[in-house]
């Protein structure tokens, strides 16, 4: 599994109407996607939920490298690229994917932490904490899904979860899901990821 979001920040005064009619019209599009286990088409607004942009910022769930390939260097990234710009696309190595008790319900909002890993940190204690924690997460009342990954790069632990109710139980960023593709979510791989 590999996560990946962009994030496009706009104006302060940006009408954020147009991310919605802008998913409204092309969110669908992804419905079917070969190797796409689910994309969070997800916004925040400036001074909803504690944030301080305007921002769009896809989530994605992949079921490998070459469908989130397939992507990137096909047609529907390059419709992002024409009319925003190319933004940076960050991706992380995924390490933990379950599925939770509304798992079949409507998704309203999705949380995203991004924790540092510190130099001296214990990687199989992590990851194996994120691993429990991930599934501690999907047990939380009304979740959809939660996952974790790293990005052994910049050595970042991410922890993702898409919720039914706009009262989530997990820190981070919030954000308001506008549509869930998810043609292979059954296909992602639950548990641990090796």
């Amino acid at each position: 599994m590999h996560a990946m979001q962009y994030e496009i920040t706009l104006p302060a005064d940006y009408d954020m109407g147009i991310i919605r009619r802008r998913v409204e019209t092309k969110g669908h599009l992804l419905d079917d996607f070969p190797g796409l286990g689910a994309k969070a088409y997800l916004m925040r607004e400036r001074g909803v939920d504690g944030s301080p942009v305007n921002q769009y910022a896809p989530f994605y769930l992949w079921n490998g490298a070459a469908g989130m390939n397939a992507f990137l260097w096909g047609a529907g990234f390059q419709g992002i690229v024409a009319d925003f710009g190319r933004p940076v696309v960050q991706h992380w190595t995924g390490i933990a994917y379950d599925e939770g008790g509304a798992a079949t319900a409507r998704g309203r909002t999705a949380v995203r932490q991004r924790t540092p890993i510190e130099a001296g940190a214990d990687l199989p204690k992590l990851t194996a904490e994120a691993v429990e924690g991930t599934d501690q997460l999907a047990q939380e009342q009304g979740v959809l899904f939660a996952a974790s990954a790293i990005d052994p790069r910049t050595w970042e632990l991410l922890t993702f979860s898409l919720w039914e109710h706009d009262t989530p139980k997990a820190p981070g960023d919030r954000y308001e899901v506008l549509h869930l593709a998810q043609p292979e979510r059954a296909s992602l791989p639950r548990g641990r990821q090796w």
